[in-house]
């Protein structure tokens, strides 16, 4: 693992949109590979995907997430839920796969407010078109389309970069080889905003070391070079994990 410490390569802005890299200009190895998928059950594919964030700062475990997981379980078209705790903040949140756009959007409209009404914050709700990115995630082991791992995450990296660009148009051919080399990843799930075309991911990684690396040094860089802002949050998925296999969570599976 590279410390967070040792000097990058100079890069150009042409290799960071071509998705060469940091960890690609190091030539690091690929750290991901497709799972043999045969032997386990057939999951539908979701139609959308749902991020969520609630402006709150509360220790997991003091979550009241075993009510909050038996109302999610009989939402319409409802698949899957990765439950998210924000590294350094406690904020609560989460990452849903739904088997239609309309039911993810009557998610964020109708039932999500109220939840976060309950704990009496502000929220945050982004819905995300999983139809556009399926053929990009596939080889970058998503456990939306075929993927699968041994390895349990330490955590989840989000990011959302402040552009406009069909998901057709986005160069992600030439970001997945460099994507494949950063260091820790385990799976990534391409984004694509509904109704923005904000480009994102909702990524995997071994330990918070390696996704603090990544949200901090490396995805600021891609960034710049498309001269746009950018979000990014990271998670401590080692809280979350049976409150998210309750959900069927994929990565906990």
């Amino acid at each position: 693992m590279i410390p967070l410490s040792t000097p990058l390569p100079a890069l150009s802005r042409r290799d960071l949109l071509q998705g060469v890299g940091a960890t690609a200009a190091l030539g690091l190895l690929p750290r991901l590979s497709r799972a043999n998928t045969q032997t386990q059950e057939p999951q539908m594919q979701p139609k959308a995907f749902v991020y969520t964030e609630v402006q709150i700062s509360i220790p997991f475990n003091d979550a009241p997430w075993q009510q909050i997981n038996e109302s999610l379980l009989v939402q319409p078209g409802f698949l899957n839920k990765t439950w998210l705790s924000g590294l350094g903040t406690g904020s609560l949140g989460g990452f849903y796969a739904f088997d239609s756009l309309e039911n993810a959007q009557a998610f964020v409209t109708g039932y999500f407010p109220g939840e976060a009404r309950n704990f009496g914050v502000a929220h945050n709700t982004r819905v995300f078109d999983a139809e556009a990115v399926a053929e990009a995630s596939a080889p970058l082991n998503s456990p939306y389309f075929g993927g699968s791992t041994t390895a349990r995450p330490g955590a989840f990296v989000y990011t959302e970069l402040q552009v406009n660009v069909p998901f057709a148009e986005a160069p992600w051919r030439e970001r997945n080889p460099a994507l494949l080399q950063t260091p820790g990843l385990l799976a990534k799930t391409w984004l694509s905003g509904v109704n923005t075309n904000t480009l994102g991911g909702f990524d995997a990684f071994d330990t918070v070391e390696s996704a603090k690396a990544f949200a901090i040094d490396a995805f600021p860089k891609v960034a710049a070079a498309m001269n746009c802002a950018f979000y990014t949050r990271v998670f401590d998925a080692s809280v979350t994990e049976e409150a998210s296999r309750q959900l069927h969570s994929p990565y906990f599976a």
